[in-house]
This record gives structure tokens, C-alpha cells and sequence, in this order.
């Protein structure tokens, strides 16, 4: 069977360095974008995991540190109730040079607002990767579109015909060119708006964990224990 003449291998041997590199660009952005799109999936359900167990197994655990032990490793509701825990340690170490100066409340709220900042930074990142990509490919896609309908007119120029067979490579070089330019650009943007509204729900659940922890390290219970049955998690608040 003959292949197409008019396909992908077809554009790849008769473009010139223009269409070459304007597929090789497109090749890259697409490669970026799925590899970020796959790394922060996988970062999400790992996070939604660790959200869970911040619900359930944190606060039936005896003590602070057994609670932050069982959130596991490497996952922001970890290093905020640790910050919390290092926050607590830290004011009481040196109760006598910051009680004067910022309550105990004060600098728990401050140690998990930064915690809290610290993994927001880091959910956001690769997300410029994608918003760029779905912002930019479909224009360099076009680029090559202008570029093919340029090879067409040349080559209606130069024959002085505008027979089929003249202006096809050409024409469907520059649609070809316009596809995969969607097709870098419809899963970024996809891929985008789903991790952008994951995050938020990752951000919106470590706030409340904070304020959980927040009443916990201040007044010695979770709030709302009153309502619930109360909760088993204790914190010795001394040095």
C-alpha cells in the first residue's frame, strides 16, 4: 500500500527548516505539557489521599506526633501539622524573649499561614507550563498554517497554474500544521483548569486543617469537638 502523500512523513520530508522546527516546537510543548499534567495527577491523588487521612486517622491518634505519623511523608497536611508541632516547641523554648512581643496564638496562626503559603507554592508549580502552552501552541500552529499557505502561493507563483496537484502539499501542509496546534493546545487547557480546580480544593481543605489545628495547639481540642464526641488527640503544651 502507498503511503499518504499528503500525511505527517509526507510534511516532515518536503517542509523546509520553518515547518520543521515549527513541529519540532509543537513536539516539545506537547511533551512538557503531558509530562506536567501526569506529574501533578499524580501529585493530586496523593494529596487527596493524605487529605483523607487528615480527616480520619490524625485525629484518632493519641498524641501530636503519632497523628503526624500517620499523614505519612511528603505531602503538605504533614509538614503543615509538623510546622504547627515546631511552632509550639519553638514558642515555649523561648517563651521569655516572644512572650512580650507576639502571643501564642499569633505564632502558631503565623508558622501554619506560612506552611500553608509554602504548599500552595508548590501545588502551583508547572501550572505556567500548561497556561502557556494552551495560550501559545494554537499561534504557532497558525504560524505554520501562514507558512504553508505561503509555499502555496509560491508555488501557484511559479507554475502559473493553480492546478490541484500544485497547491495540495502545501494547503495540507498548512492544515496539518493548524491540528496539531489544537491538539497541543485542547489537553493543556483541559489539563489546566482540572489541576487549577484540584488545587484549590487541596487549599481550601489544608485551611480548615489549619484552623483545626490552630484551636487544637491554642485550646487543647479540636474545634467543633463539642459537637462531634469529641476527638482523642492530645498536645502537651510544654517545654
Amino acid at each position: 500500500m502507498d503511503s499518504n502523500p499528503y500525511g505527517l512523513a509526507a510534511v516532515w520530508q518536503q517542509g523546509d527548516f520553518v515547518t520543521r522546527a515549527v513541529a519540532l516546537m509543537l513536539i516539545a510543548m506537547s511533551i512538557a505539557s503531558w509530562t506536567v499534567m501526569i506529574t501533578k495527577g499524580w501529585q493530586v491523588w496523593r494529596h487527596r489521599r493524605a487529605m483523607q487521612s487528615a480527616h480520619d486517622t490524625f485525629w484518632k491518634a493519641s498524641n501530636l506526633d503519632a497523628g503526624i505519623s500517620d499523614l505519612g511523608a511528603d505531602n503538605p497536611f504533614a509538614q503543615l501539622a509538623s510546622a504547627g508541632a515546631s511552632a509550639l516547641r519553638h514558642h515555649h523554648a523561648h517563651a521569655g524573649s516572644l512572650q512580650d512581643q507576639l502571643s501564642f496564638s499569633d505564632w502558631v496562626t503565623l508558622s501554619l499561614r506560612q506552611a500553608i503559603d509554602e504548599a500552595a507554592a508548590k501545588l502551583s508549580t508547572g501550572m505556567a507550563v500548561l497556561a502557556s502552552v494552551g495560550s501559545t501552541a494554537p499561534f504557532v500552529g497558525l504560524f505554520g498554517t501562514v507558512w504553508g499557505i505561503y509555499h502555496a502561493l509560491v508555488s501557484i507563483g511559479s507554475s502559473g497554474q493553480a492546478s490541484i496537484d500544485k497547491v495540495a502539499g502545501p494547503v495540507g501542509e498548512a492544515l496539518i500544521m493548524t491540528a496539531l496546534g489544537l491538539a497541543v493546545a485542547i489537553p493543556a487547557t483541559f489539563g489546566y483548569n482540572a489541576l487549577v480546580r484540584s488545587n484549590k480544593t487541596v487549599i481550601a481543605q489544608l485551611n480548615k486543617f489549619g484552623f483545626d489545628l490552630h484551636a487544637l495547639f491554642v485550646t487543647g481540642a479540636r474545634a467543633g469537638d463539642h459537637a462531634t464526641g469529641g476527638q482523642k488527640l492530645s498536645v502537651v503544651r510544654s517545654a
